[in-house]
């Protein structure tokens, strides 16, 4: 499906970038995202960011790195190099300078000094950068003051309205006083204000509570533009909490109004508040002091859905008709989510344009991921979550969202046939909690324009139906909303021409995913015909076939090309050498695929372990184990165990981001098979001495098998440990929809 094509450049927003910038403090640590994407130690990302076609990226000066000390000398060369380089690109900056934080360790958002202290280091950051014209001193100070002064997750970790409060007027009064110091050097300055704008819903009790966060939502922008005054409905709430009317109507006589609204929407910024508490996990139980409530994602209780980007925005421009842009768009999920989102952003912003609403830009966000915010940056934990271009590699790597945002930017639209399907937002299995029967107050969204219908777009086909790998992949497409065709060889054989011609003119899918094969290496000796039939000459003729038909194919080989000589793991560019008939079946297939098509992507894995089948080695250990059996395996064998979601996920993102050639994918670490045996055997509070270690010589099999076999990749890390999947194993054995629905779905916030 194509994002809908608008006129002209003139008719649609531009198109802006971001980086993840937040620097963090949580008590006496600084948690730096400059540092954990590597971005602070390479200016080369400028380029890559500048190929995009962006007019303009938000991008950090930020007082922490600069000026970490109060007596010292400031230290500009990062800022200089950076934005030099951003000036020969003729990429225009948006210079941010607290992003989250809360200043130097010299300062605080309650320090009554703050503003003063921002002010003269914004003063010298315009001297030195005068060329500079667009600025935000402070990203989203109202989330900000939220969640350093009322929740207590950051400095000063406060949990009262009051400190809410304080750091709220501290940080817009520093706004104010940084762009007075700014226009003072360069009075053309202009300031691009941003906030994370959600919206509360509730049960009809609480209506009071979202009619107060309502307006609450609001009070950055309103004391910027010097909306707080006696009449405003929070000038009684801030007085009651101990604001004096001095300090809120400081505002009113030095109102700093943006030049361009930033609005920061997140799915997850939509609240609901329900009184009926045995509904929810108790982690959401809250309350006002007069009632108490749960807090949860709207999206996961509402069966309506959301209000959304464009009536969110619609709002803001109806309050101040100031110009608007959406300064981050961005959803932590899925690759063909964070596809759909950004066209459900770029549509809404492309469509209020349209319609009159002065409204510059998209902000495509993050461009290099984000990590932790699962967490919200209380610790570093090391989760990833990719934007544009994804680090896990030895250089970023352009992802689907990259190449969309090219698209947007010369056409204006974007073509993938997965965005014909809804995100995962608007399909009804997103609700966690039972949906609130009676009407939520204030909510009149639309329903989702479409349910998710196999087959209404260009289906994604998968073989091998009785397989393992053919039916995790189908299972997670469906998560996914991923419209696929699951095929039995009965229903098309990939080692027969016309039955594979037949299919591809029928269902004219957009990829192939080749889950078939023969499998059985013991037999294969004895096989050998049918084990090239299967494994070999079905991938040529799918591969021939995805050729003409214009389709990718996704395809998968194995760590048995190898021959086990290394004693270190085996990447993408190591010579194979398989020893036996079912590994050299595999490699003349990597070799006969790629020159009959290309762009095919080829994975090789290893050993794979899931929930969903209990013929995996894994099952099959714990399940002899906890009968009190001995279980055999080899101890001389060294493998790469592979979790299946794992593994089917990781795949679906690099087909969709159009990758090519040979990848390796298998959760990091090693293990023997006795090993990896008495792990689970642990991990389940069984006696891993029923574990028998014996060597692959005395273990009777058919086919000889490297003793080394582990892989790794020098193209990219994207599966996590180990140690990591058999622990979530454990967990979606007996409740395989936990995890799937959980992971899937999050957003950055």
């Amino acid at each position: 499906m194509r994002v809908k094509q608008f006129r002209s450049v003139e008719s649609r927003p531009e198109l802006w970038g971001g980086v993840e910038c937040s620097t963090v403090r949580v008590r006496d640590d600084y948690y730096n995202q400059l540092e954990s994407s590597g971005h602070n130690k390479r200016i080369e990302d400028l380029d890559l960011f500048a190929g995009l076609g962006i007019r303009a990226i938000r991008y950090p000066v930020l007082w922490e790195q600069v000026a970490p000390t109060e007596t010292g000398e400031p230290d500009w060369s990062w800022a200089d190099a950076r934005l030099a380089r951003l000036r020969e690109l003729r990429l225009v900056p948006i210079v941010g300078l607290v992003h989250h934080g809360s200043g130097p360790r010299y300062t605080s958002l309650i320090d009554p000094r703050f503003p003063e202290k921002l002010a003269t280091f914004a003063a010298s950051v315009a001297r030195r950068y005068p060329w500079v014209r667009s600025y935000t001193p402070i990203n989203e100070p109202l989330t900000t003051a939220r969640f350093s002064g009322l929740y207590g997750h950051w400095y000063p970790h406060g949990q009262d309205a009051l400190t809410f409060a304080r750091g709220l007027l501290t940080q817009c009064k520093a706004v104010a006083l940084a762009m007075r110091a700014i226009r003072e050097v360069n009075p053309t300055a202009q300031l691009i204000q941003t906030e994370d704008l959600g919206k509360c819903f509730s049960t009809p009790r609480l209506s009071y509570q979202a009619d107060f966060e309502n307006e609450r939502r609001w009070l950055s922008f309103d004391l910027l533009s010097g909306r707080v005054t006696e009449d405003h409905p929070l000038w009684d709430y801030l007085k009651q909490l101990g604001i004096s009317k001095g300090e809120l109507g400081w505002f009113a006589e030095n109102p700093c109004p943006p030049t361009v609204m930033g609005i920061n929407y997140y799915i997850t910024s939509e609240r609901f508040l329900d009184e009926r508490l045995d509904r929810y996990p108790n982690a959401t139980h809250g309350g006002n002091g007069k009632h108490r409530y749960a807090d949860v994602e709207a999206v996961r209780v509402l069966a309506e859905g959301l209000a959304g980007p464009r009536r969110l925005l619609q709002e803001a421009w109806d309050r101040y008709k100031l110009p608007l842009a959406i300064t981050e768009a961005h959803l932590g999920c899925t690759r063909e989510e964070q596809l759909r989102w950004l066209k459900e952003v770029w549509t809404a912003a492309c469509e209020l344009k349209e319609s009159g609403v002065d409204l510059r830009a998209v902000t495509v966000w993050s461009l290099l991921g984000s990590y932790d915010w699962n967490q919200l940056l209380t610790c570093a934990n090391g989760h990833y979550e990719p934007g544009a271009f994804d680090l896990r590699g030895p250089r970023p790597r352009p992802t689907a969202l990259a190449r969309m945002a090219r698209d947007l930017v010369t056409r204006g639209a974007h073509d993938h046939p997965l965005l014909e399907a809804p995100g995962w937002w608007h399909r009804l299995d997103r609700l966690h909690y039972l949906p609130n029967p009676e009407r939520p107050y204030s909510h009149t969204s639309e329903r989702p324009r479409r349910d998710m219908r196999r087959g209404a777009a260009r289906p994604l086909v998968i073989t091998g139906a009785t397989g393992t790998l053919g039916y995790a992949f189908a299972r997670i497409c469906h998560f996914r909303g991923i419209p696929y065709r699951l095929l039995t060889r009965k229903e098309m054989d990939i080692a027969e021409r016309d039955s594979v011609e037949a299919i591809m003119s029928g269902l004219n899918p957009w990829a192939v995913v080749n889950a078939a094969g023969y499998v059985r290496v013991d037999q294969a000796e004895q096989e050998a015909s049918a084990c090239y039939r299967e494994n070999t000459y079905g991938p040529e003729i799918l591969a021939a076939a995805c050729a003409r038909h214009g389709a990718q194919l996704l395809t998968f080989s194995s760590d048995l090309v190898f021959d086990g000589s290394k004693r270190e793991p085996y990447v993408e560019s190591d010579p194979v050498a398989p020893l036996n008939v079912y590994g050299k079946s595999k490699a003349e297939a990597e070799q006969r695929v790629l020159e009959v098509l290309p762009s095919s992507l080829v994975i090789r894995t290893s050993a794979f372990f899931g929930p969903w089948d209990e013929y995996n080695f894994v099952s099959v250990a714990l399940s002899t184990i906890s009968g009190g059996r001995k279980f055999t395996a080899a101890d001389d064998v060294f493998v790469s165990p592979t979790y299946v979601p794992d593994l089917v996920h990781a795949s679906l993102d690099l087909l969709i981001d159009g990758e090519r050639g040979i990848w390796h994918l298998a959760n990091s670490g090693q293990a023997t098979w006795a090993e990896l045996a008495r792990t689970v055997a642990k991990m389940h509070d069984l006696e891993p001495s029923l574990v028998e270690g014996q060597p692959t010589r005395s273990l009777g099999l058919a086919a000889p098998r490297p003793l080394y076999g582990v892989l790794a990749s020098e193209r990219g890390h994207l599966l996590p440990s180990l140690g990591d999947a058999l622990s979530r194993y454990s967990g979606e054995r007996w409740n395989p929809s936990v995890r799937m629905k959980t992971s899937l779905y999050k957003g950055a916030r």
